[in-house]
């Protein structure tokens, strides 16, 4: 640092942008200045940077320079033949071309390292034009997002297939992205939800998108988030996440969505069930499927015991308590009133900015999820790893490592010591 300080500000800071990290922390004492006695953090809006934070500190000033880059810095890297395709699909999926969206998800799903790029900078301009759209709405969230999730047979497709159609006639935008398992032994999926929806998927105000798990744990996609940014930048209001048919821990896509609804069928078990800590806990409205026919009573019960269920339940909101309601995809019973119930749950988050504070809390999870499969997956394809992973595998089948050992040997030869 004392060698390059004496160097113009703008050469050293233009250096920092060719580093791989994009944020760093100086520390200068208040009499310290840059090239020509100029204080460093004066003439950051030169080179299109931000932001400045100060601190009085008693040794001196100390100042946190986060060296911010601009849209044009992550597209300085593509071919015009690049340029030109993200531009289109950006074009179109802000003018809400089905097409454009599609192949908009595509991209973030895709595995390859190039396209991953690709991705990376779409997801950056829509994510710019959906705050630029946010802002113009008075800071108000564009759409509201609901996640469905229940377990195998609950009835999720089926109710979509209505309670999408009613939505739609009503003058919203629906976009269903519908989750399904990937086999553990090849590795495919069916993707077989959409068929389900026949009527829903000939409207032209519902988007369907079935996408594979792909051995994600949770019962979401590992691109769930970034199909939700989207298609809200393709301008659809309601978006509802199906997971693929759960158990009882499998709730990522709470931390993903506005309002966390699960289906159960009548036959989901007795009360106990409703206590056992869980995915029933994060759920923000239970709805008992099925209720009609022969079905009717054992669906009362279970309404009625989950109710006093979830009485002994920590509550997690100071406006909102979780409801029990029955309803019947086949006769319709009690979906408008579900739809009403929703409504009256986003407007009571939105006015106590609980809703807010969600979903800021979402982004970070979003975040760490991401630093985690990167770590990860950089870690697995170091060429010295890649190296001593069949080594140690065939020590560990034969008995002569325990998994746990090999894993720590792993860590330390490669200068990776757990705290």
């Amino acid at each position: 640092m004392p060698m390059l300080l004496p160097h113009p500000h703008q050469h050293f800071l233009k250096g920092l942008l060719r580093a791989p990290f994009r944020c760093y922390h100086f520390i200068f004492h208040s009499s310290t200045h840059l090239g020509s006695g100029i204080p460093c953090a004066q003439p950051f809006n030169s080179l299109g940077l931000h932001c400045t934070k100060w601190m009085l500190l008693s040794d001196g000033l100390k100042r946190k320079l986060c060296v911010q880059t601009t849209l044009k810095d992550h597209t300085e890297g593509l071919s015009d033949k690049e340029q030109r395709f993200v531009d289109k699909l950006y074009t179109g999926l802000i003018q809400g071309q089905r097409a454009c969206l599609a192949e908009a998800i595509t991209l973030v799903e895709s595995t390859h390292s190039r396209k991953k790029e690709l991705a990376q900078v779409l997801l950056q301009k829509v994510l710019l034009y959906h705050r630029e759209q946010e802002q113009s709405n008075k800071g108000k969230p564009l759409a509201f997002r609901v996640g469905l999730s229940g377990p195998p047979g609950a009835g999720k497709s089926t109710f979509i297939e209505y309670f999408g159609k009613m939505l739609t006639e009503r003058g919203h935008k629906l976009s269903v992205l519908a989750v399904d398992p990937s086999s553990c032994t090849s590795g495919g999926s069916l993707l077989g939800d959409k068929t389900r929806m026949t009527e829903l998927s000939r409207d032209m105000n519902a988007y369907i998108r079935p996408s594979p798990t792909r051995g994600t744990l949770g019962g979401v996609t590992r691109t769930t988030n970034e199909a939700i940014l989207l298609c809200e930048g393709a301008g659809y209001d309601i978006i509802l996440i199906e997971t693929v048919g759960v158990g009882q821990s499998e709730f990522a896509v709470a931390d993903m969505v506005d309002m966390f609804v699960l289906l159960l069928p009548p036959a989901g078990g007795d009360e106990l069930q409703g206590i056992k800590r869980g995915i029933i806990e994060m759920a923000d409205l239970v709805a008992v499927t099925k209720s009609d026919g022969d079905l009717i009573v054992p669906a009362r019960r279970i309404q009625a015991e989950y109710v006093s269920a979830l009485k002994l339940l920590r509550k997690r909101s100071q406006v909102w308590k979780p409801k029990v309601i029955r309803i019947s995809a086949r006769s319709g019973e009690g979906i408008s009133e579900m739809w009403d119930k929703m409504k009256d749950f986003q407007d009571l988050m939105l006015a106590s900015g609980e809703l807010t504070a969600k979903r800021r809390k979402q982004q970070k999870v979003w975040m760490w999820n991401l630093i985690q499969e990167s770590v990860l997956e950089h870690f697995r394809t170091h060429p010295t790893v890649r190296e001593q992973i069949p080594l140690l595998e065939q020590k560990v089948l034969i008995g002569a490592l325990s998994p746990g050992l090999a894993a720590d040997f792993l860590l330390k030869t490669n200068k990776i010591h757990p705290v």
